[in-house]
């Protein structure tokens, strides 16, 4: 999901909470989320620097990919939420 597509569904929730049907996200527990996500890459990466077959490397630096693709949607989520 690229970013264009994340403000959509920003826009979308904000809709949603203006008429009541969801609740408000609160930036300390996206925070909370995003602190688990930088501990999880930072485990992919010594796992990545222990591992000696090139297949699961691989597949570690595809997983890593996928965390800090995460923590970059997190991070400007937060920033959305905590300006508004």
């Amino acid at each position: 999901m690229g970013l264009k597509k994340l403000a959509a569904k920003v826009v979308e929730y904000n809709e949603r909470l203006e008429s009541g049907k969801a609740s408000k996200i609160k930036p300390d527990h996206v925070a909370s989320v995003l602190a688990k996500l930088r501990k999880k890459a930072d485990e992919l990466e010594a796992k990545i620097a222990l591992t000696q077959s090139t297949e699961k490397k691989a597949r570690l630096e595809r997983k890593l990919g996928v965390a800090r693709t995460h923590v970059a949607r997190a991070e400007w989520l937060l920033k959305e939420i905590s300006s508004s």
